[in-house]
């Protein structure tokens, strides 16, 4: 509840300064900055649902509805921007045998460890608002949290390069053109990200992409140096109409390989709260339940018809804190077009012809990203790896990861995300009953 009592907040308008959640922009700005959001969010969330070989136009209109859940669960007090988990890319390649950015013969599968993963995290949401959230905090310490995001992009660096040497079965060896064009894409992905002018430089991944994408264009459908992007299925297709939906089937090795990413997402919203608190100069701590059963939700119900995992958007932050722009009501302007870009054919038809390498090129960025901010969580929260327990822990987390360790369990089998992440949690907390604690700096 509120200050005013009420469950959302009545937002007052403002027009300079620093625009605080519970406050509002005139309407024509608050349409403008919803429609910057999506653009914000575009690139990494058509990206994950192209790469696991799921129909993008579901996924940009869960991540619509998605955000709409999101925001009625924590009563319109948390600004947040929900799209497409990365955290579920390496469980729903290895539980459904599928090829990075080819077609998924068994999204099924996938969906059923979505929805399940969704069911644990609101069941962890639940939890929290009973029992605060400091034991989520000491059960997966800055050291955790680092390693096992880093194990993530370990596991996907293999999947990425494939994607950009333009391997498969027709080509087991690839092609050198698929990799110039993937390393053109990185390059074009960090020109934008380091050189670009204002707030362009907030979409490295879209425009970046958009730039490598014309490359391939030219020298393809140009010169004739590769496979020629086929636009018969754009022309095809109608300006709007229902995306194809698809239902869950469950199975208990699907559901045990995807649900643990719930481990994942816990820690990433965590981080998120954390950090739109910082910069809001508030105390969001109170909505940190409500923050994860709105996610947890809306990836049940984005699960239940093909959609992705759905999680905060680091994206969105960035725009936040570049605009000191915080409202609430602008991500539902957001919502709501995601949701008609979701039903438009067309739109997805064009998102399919993204070509190969140009998906590899980015896929490098990204998940090399995922690993490197394992870096700045230990940074920040001043990680002490002269300490074994941390050095031992993070150190086996990285090898099963880069390795990717799988084992049975039970007749299921636990890829290298899975055992990177328990193991981690386990071994930390099994050094931790007999090794010495600081205190203060001294030993204790």
């Amino acid at each position: 509840m509120s200050e005013t009592g009420g469950y959302f907040p009545r937002w007052r308008l403002k027009t300079e300064g620093r625009i605080l959640p519970d406050e509002r922009l005139p309407a024509g700005q608050t349409v403008v900055l919803g429609f910057q959001h999506v653009v914000a969010m575009f690139g990494s969330t058509v990206l994950a649902p192209m790469i696991m070989g799921f129909d993008p136009n579901v996924s940009i209109l869960f991540s619509g509805i998605a955000t709409l859940i999101f925001f009625i669960a924590v009563g319109g007090r948390v600004p947040s921007y929900l799209g497409s988990s990365f955290a579920f890319i390496g469980p729903v390649l290895v539980a459904t045998a599928a090829a990075a950015g080819a077609p998924n013969p068994n999204i099924g599968l996938a969906l059923g460890g979505i929805i399940a993963a969704g069911a644990l995290y609101t069941m962890i949401g639940i939890i929290v608002m009973m029992a605060g959230h400091r034991w989520i905090e000491m059960l997966m310490p800055p050291v955790l949290t680092g390693a096992i995001v880093a194990a993530i992009g370990l596991v996907l660096a293999p999947i990425a390069i494939a994607s950009a040497s333009g391997t498969g079965a027709a080509s087991p060896d690839g092609s050198q053109l698929s990799r110039w064009v993937a390393i053109a894409t990185v390059a074009a992905v960090g020109v934008v990200a380091v050189y670009a002018p204002g707030l362009t430089r907030r979409l490295p991944i879209l425009i970046g992409g958009a730039f490598a994408y014309l490359l391939y264009l030219v020298l393809a459908n140009g010169m004739g140096y590769a496979a020629p992007i086929d636009f018969s299925g754009v022309s095809a297709a109608a300006w709007f109409g229902l995306p194809t939906f698809t239902a869950p089937v469950f199975s208990p090795a699907a559901v045990t390989l995807i649900a643990p990413v719930v481990v994942i997402l816990v820690a990433e919203n965590l981080g998120h709260i954390k950090a739109i608190g910082a910069m809001t100069g508030r105390n969001l701590d109170p909505y940190l339940g409500r923050a994860f059963i709105g996610d947890g939700v809306a990836t049940m119900f984005s699960g239940a018809f093909g959609g992705t995992g759905m999680t905060t958007y680091a994206e969105n932050m960035g725009v936040m804190a570049v605009t000191r722009i915080f409202s609430t009501l602008v991500f539902l302007v957001s919502a709501f077009v995601a949701i008609l870009l979701g039903f438009s054919p067309k739109f997805g038809a064009l998102i399919q012809t993204i070509p190969g390498p140009v998906l590899g090129g980015l896929s490098i960025v990204v998940f090399g990203l995922i690993a490197a901010t394992a870096g700045r969580i230990w940074v920040e929260n001043k990680v002490d790896f002269s300490e074994p327990r941390n050095l031992i822990t993070v150190g086996v987390a990285l090898v099963l990861g880069a390795g990717n360790f799988k084992l049975d369990v039970g007749g299921f089998t636990l890829d290298g995300i899975g055992t990177a992440t328990i193991g981690a949690i386990v071994l930390y907390h099994a050094l931790g009953w007999a090794s010495p604690r600081k205190e203060n700096g001294e030993n204790v």
